[in-house]
């Protein structure tokens, strides 16, 4: 049996999914960029299955370690985990950063219709499960998406109280969890830390492994999103751009490698839907990044100056890490910032970094108040006197407080 690591900090926001299916023959998948944390869920998890049963038996392999270099295949693999399934016993797989198997889904495919272990596994890239292993096991698998950091996991990681200082210094370095370890007052070093993580995700989950060829058009793009972070956007757009700048990349390639960002969940996409739910349009999406931080290293301008890109950028990852399914809202020439549903419930956001003149407040406020329905409505700013509800029922509510709802 692994010995677990008993010095991390726990991440309970997504364990507590994950928990209901130990045991269950059902294969757990974790995905998440790189460095947000997904093996430490993962040693969480084994711990608690040690914690039940003290014979249980617990395979690990992590690819991005040395002794696993072996494992290059799905035979490997198979081959690995079925010499150490041990007899009388409850079998348990872990499979850090699975991926970087060649065909581990034939691997995975054998070993769960053996039914002889519990399986899990963490992948860096969103269409991991796509192809033949998703066909295969059609309903037989669930996956669980890791995050970076929240605010309120932020505060708990570094020992801090909730206050403006705390939530700038959040919007300004993000939420990679190993950010915890180092001096809080050497931010210099966090940004260093950052570069190095999207560099690395740049090669092994984009370069690599989407084949990319035009690496600094790849380059140019992400930071080109990092800089528009919020603002609506199509590839056909971005190719008119280039165009005038004596640069022609075909729309096509815009596509192939703004999904090439997606897929190494660097950034997501998010499509605008009609208010009323009706119609969701297929073009005119925004981006957002998956970590605040490593959006900054990219951008032109420091965090200061780019406030109410952030604000918007913090209130989006707040709103997919509860689990909601998020949309950019349209009601007529309306735009709402979000509109964010789960299980049934609908909620609507405006996030602003500040009010400022009464022309801001008619168009913040306005375009919530026109919408009929009974879902909460509210305006999200940086703003310190924020903490009221309008005659009209709109919440309205600092940023920092937002982000340690409850939903």
């Amino acid at each position: 049996m692994m010995e677990t690591i008993s010095e991390y900090m726990p991440r309970d926001l997504y364990f507590e999914r994950i928990k209901p299916f130990i045991g269950s023959h059902i294969i757990k998948v974790l995905a998440g960029q790189r460095r947000v944390g997904k093996s430490y869920v993962l040693y969480q998890l084994m711990d608690e299955i040690c914690k039940g049963d003290g014979a249980a038996n617990i395979i690990y392999i992590n690819t991005e370690f040395a002794e696993f270099r072996q494992i290059r295949t799905d035979v490997d693999l198979y081959d690995y985990v079925s010499s150490r399934l041990a007899s009388g016993r409850k079998n348990f797989v872990f499979i850090d950063e699975i991926q970087d198997i060649a065909d581990f889904e034939k691997a995975v495919r054998s070993l769960y219709a053996e039914e002889n272990c519990d399986l899990y596994f963490t992948g860096s890239n969103a269409h991991l499960l796509s192809g033949e292993l998703a066909t295969y096991l059609a309903g037989r698998y669930i996956q669980f998406q890791i995050h970076p950091l929240g605010y309120r996991e932020f505060l708990s990681f570094y020992h801090f109280e909730n206050s403006t200082g705390t939530l700038r210094k959040y919007l300004r370095i993000g939420g990679m969890p190993y950010l915890a370890s180092l001096p809080e007052k050497e931010e210099h070093l966090a940004r260093e830390y950052l570069k190095n993580v999207y560099e690395s995700i740049l090669l092994r989950d984009v370069l690599i492994r989407e084949n990319i060829r035009n690496i600094r058009f790849l380059e140019n793009l992400a930071e080109y999103l990092a800089d528009n972070t919020g603002s609506i956007f199509s590839a056909n757009n971005i190719s008119k751009y280039l165009k005038n700048q004596k640069i022609r990349i075909p729309v096509q390639t815009v596509i192939t490698y703004l999904a090439a960002l997606e897929k190494s969940f660097i950034v997501h996409k998010v499509s605008r839907a009609e208010a009323n739910g009706l119609k969701i349009f297929e073009i005119g999406e925004k981006y957002y990044f998956e970590d605040i931080g490593l959006r900054n290293v990219l951008a032109k301008n420091p965090p200061e100056l780019d406030m109410a890109k952030l604000v918007e950028n913090a209130v989006y990852l707040f709103l997919i890490q509860r689990g909601f399914t998020v949309y950019v809202g349209k009601d007529g020439d309306k735009e709402i910032d979000f509109i964010a549903k789960k299980e049934g419930a609908k909620l609507y956001v405006q996030a602003v970094w500040r009010i400022g003149d009464e022309a801001a407040y008619k168009r913040e406020f306005g375009n919530l108040e026109g919408i009929q329905d009974n879902f909460p409505k509210y305006v999200v700013s940086m703003e310190d006197d924020m903490g009221a509800v309008t005659p009209t029922g709109i919440i309205c509510m600092n940023l920092k407080d937002f982000l340690m709802m409850e939903i």
